[in-house]
């Protein structure tokens, strides 16, 4: 009997080497601009940049796949964020660097709907958990394992970029030699926040909130480290062990989420990051010390949004999945605009350990919210929950678009909230 993993296993690979690219990028960029003498705020714009093209992305991309089909499209973003990688060494100026990560975000977007779209129409119900468990492990070993290849050369070398340009650049062999029939093109959903606001207020302000806090974490988090006297070994460590923290506690945060009030479980979750947070921000700058807390902190902190998302997902009515799962990645990207931009600030004032006051004060004022609403709504009865699943795709992404369930039952897979 053949795998049910040997029909995506190109698109596996190729989400490898795009995801390693880009993982090597989050560390790469923040520390070398650093080396460049880029401010604090330059480095914080250049991180929300990202995010900026990532949020047109998502917009854009459904029509330029219609346009090109999958495959050319998938080649065509390849191509493009290959080249602006290359972009960033050839021209050392922030103004730049800001352009180029927006194209990045933009491209990144593509890619992630393209693959993420493709899987789950290649996917049946008897192997969705599978296929997409496989893809979990694909996007947080890729992830990781570009992070630290920031340690193999200089930072500020050209080596360092022409290896996540080719990382990058491989991605597009797998997928345009792929025999695997090209799925129906994507589709065109307007963003349209009121009515998921009006029947989950928690789940959209949630993942913006949770947008504002992470993104200035995966954009200034290298940032943070070197500036507590970390080498720059150490700060693709630091992160690569915060990111495999958050991985290894997204199951189990969610189920338990699926026996109690999700809203009570994230607040607990936020109440304990925040607690994290300011043990980073005063913790003595020791790299020991400052690494257990990081795994903490990611730990209690990165499953956030899969939370804040299945609650949103638990007020879907049957036929909005797709409008849900376009409102809740576009509302988190938004949010992660503002966040290294704001962050960035506050680390120009306070010192690099400002990072994690930021996002310990945002996990309070979003723990405040949810408080409030505890208090004059009641929870989401338990018969009425979708099951809680993995996250399909990294943190930095957005969630895969689910399948729309058959009428008058589910399709046992439940949402696919992200990171």
């Amino acid at each position: 009997m053949a795998s049910p993993l040997r029909p995506v296993l190109s698109l596996l690979l190729g989400a490898a080497f795009i995801l390693a690219g880009n993982g090597l990028q989050f560390t790469l960029l923040p520390l070398s601009g650093e080396a460049f003498y880029f401010s604090p705020s330059d480095l914080g714009l250049i991180g929300s940049a990202y995010y900026v093209g990532f949020v047109g992305g998502c917009l854009v991309a459904p029509y330029l796949v219609q346009r090109a089909g999958h495959i050319r499209a998938f080649a065509a973003m390849v191509a493009t964020a290959s080249a602006t990688i290359l972009g960033h060494i050839l021209v050392v100026d922030p103004h730049m660097w800001m352009v180029l990560r927006m194209v990045t975000g933009f491209c990144l977007a593509g890619l992630y709907l393209i693959i993420e779209s493709w899987l789950n129409d290649r996917a049946t119900n008897e192997n969705r958990g599978l296929i997409m468990s496989a893809y979990i492990v694909v996007n947080f070993a890729a992830i990781t394992g570009g992070q630290m290849m920031v340690t193999l050369n200089p930072i500020t070398s050209f080596r360092s970029f022409a290896i996540a340009s080719v990382l990058s650049s491989l991605a597009v062999i797998p997928v345009a030699l792929t025999r695997s029939a090209q799925p129906a093109p994507l589709a065109i959903v307007r963003f349209n926040p009121l009515p998921l606001y009006r029947a989950a207020p928690v789940g959209i302000i949630g993942v913006f909130m949770i947008g504002v806090a992470n993104g200035a974490f995966w954009s200034l988090g290298p940032l943070f480290a070197t500036g507590n006297g970390m080498s720059v070994d150490d700060a693709a460590i630091f992160m690569s062990l915060a990111v495999l923290a958050g991985a290894l506690s997204q199951w189990p945060a969610g189920q338990v989420s699926d026996h109690f009030d999700r809203r009570k479980v994230l607040a607990v979750l936020l109440a304990l990051g925040a607690a994290a947070g300011f043990a980073l921000w005063k913790a003595p700058m020791h790299p020991t010390t400052l690494m257990v807390l990081g795994v903490v902190f990611g730990a209690l902190t990165l499953p956030g949004y899969s939370l804040a998302a299945a609650h949103a997902y638990d007020k879907t009515p049957a036929g909005g999945y797709v409008q849900t799962a376009t409102t809740v990645l576009l509302s988190n990207g938004v949010g992660s605009i503002f966040g290294p931009a704001l962050a960035s600030l506050l680390m120009g004032r306070l010192g690099p350990s400002s990072l994690f006051l930021f996002t310990a004060v945002v996990q309070l004022l979003l723990l405040a919210y949810i408080v409030l609403r505890i208090m004059v709504r009641h929870p989401t009865p338990k018969a009425d929950k979708s099951a809680f699943d993995l996250p399909a795709t990294a943190p930095v992404a957005g969630p895969i678009v689910p399948p729309e369930p058959p009428a008058g039952g589910s399709t046992g897979d439940g949402p696919r909230p992200a990171a």
